[in-house]
Formats: C-alpha cells, structure tokens, sequence
C-alpha cells in the first residue's frame, strides 16, 4: 500500500489518545512524530474581528463523534480561505478550532513479487505513526467564519456546502449575530 488509507480506516473508531511526546526519547511513547500538515488556524483580518467590525458568524459543528485527520482540515483550509480572501479581501475572519495531537499508526503490510504471499504482521501489531487527527465529541466545533454583512452570508454557506464532502463526518451550520447574541440555524441557499 503507498499512500493514504482512506478515512473511513479510521475515522468512526473508538481510540484511546496516542499522544504522549516528550522531549527525552526515553520518557517518550511516541518515538517518530508526523509534521504537522495545517499551516495556519487564523486567517483574515483579527483586528476587524476584535473591534467587533464582523458581527456575522457562521460555525460548522460536526454532529457525530468523529476522528479528522489534518489532511482533510488542510485540504479545507486552503479551500475555503482561497474563496473568502478573492471574494471578500481580507473582510472576513476564518478559523480552524481544534488542534490535531492523536497520532494515528499503520501496521504496514508487505506484499510477495508475485502477490502469491502477503506478509500479515503480529495480532494486535503495535504499528508506526503516519499521521495525525482531532478526536472530536458530538457537537464539536470544526469552522468558524466571521463576516461583515449579513448578505455576504448566502456564500460563505455555499463555500461551507462544496468543503463537506473532504469531512468523513456529517456537519451543521450555525448562524450567530454577535452583536445581538442570538444563536440560529444558518439561512439555506436559494435555488436559481
């Protein structure tokens, strides 16, 4: 097998967290760490968001409990944030919430020339880190856009509607006006 498995290997299972690192190799658990594959959590303009200049906030919550790996939030990340910085240009605030620290191993399988043999490893094989995922609980915070005017908000959940297919889990959009603190489900998008 040369690349990834596929998220459903390991996205609706039930882990312990595979987390311990320390700076001593000996006290450490986890000996090899994955490099971190999100670049950035915060993007857009904090200092309108501070000011409270972007009232307007959608969050996306997954509905189920559920592993993410950092792929898929780094495959979402650059999606979304391409879409709000050419259409709203630096007006927006976009964030990614949860911070991946479960390290996810692979028993990795070996395969004879002829395909004839396959190597099956140990039972219960320990296996070696290949990536990392957010565990996250139901009703778990993933997005958080922020934006000026509620018109603007039709796109960003049109933007929000193309990114759930790259989550293995099931999503729902939240709609928040800070300035009036009233939590509400998101407007749906009108067909044309």
């Amino acid at each position: 097998m040369a690349g990834l498995r596929k998220a459903s290997a390991y996205s609706k299972k039930k882990v312990t967290p595979y987390t311990r690192i320390s700076k001593k190799r000996q006290k450490s658990f986890v000996k090899t760490v994955p490099h971190q594959k999100i670049v950035k959590f915060r993007m857009g303009n904090s200092g309108l968001h501070n000011k409270g200049k972007l009232p307007h906030e959608l969050t996306v919550i997954s509905i189920e409990k559920i592993q993410i790996r950092h792929n898929a939030f780094e495959a979402c990340r650059q999606f979304i944030n391409k879409k709000l910085e050419n259409k709203f240009s630096d007006q927006y605030l976009f964030r990614v919430i949860p911070f991946p620290h479960h390290i996810q191993r692979e028993n990795k399988m070996l395969t004879g020339a002829g395909a004839d043999r396959m190597q099956t490893g140990m039972q219960l094989s320990y296996g070696k880190s290949v990536g990392k995922a957010a565990i996250l609980s139901k009703n778990a915070r993933i997005f958080v856009i922020s934006l000026q005017e509620e018109r603007n908000l039709v796109f960003a959940r049109k933007i929000i509607k193309q990114v759930k297919s790259k989550l293995p889990c099931k999503i729902k959009v939240l709609y928040k006006n800070t300035a009036k603190t009233k939590t509400k489900i998101a407007p749906k998008i009108k067909a044309k």
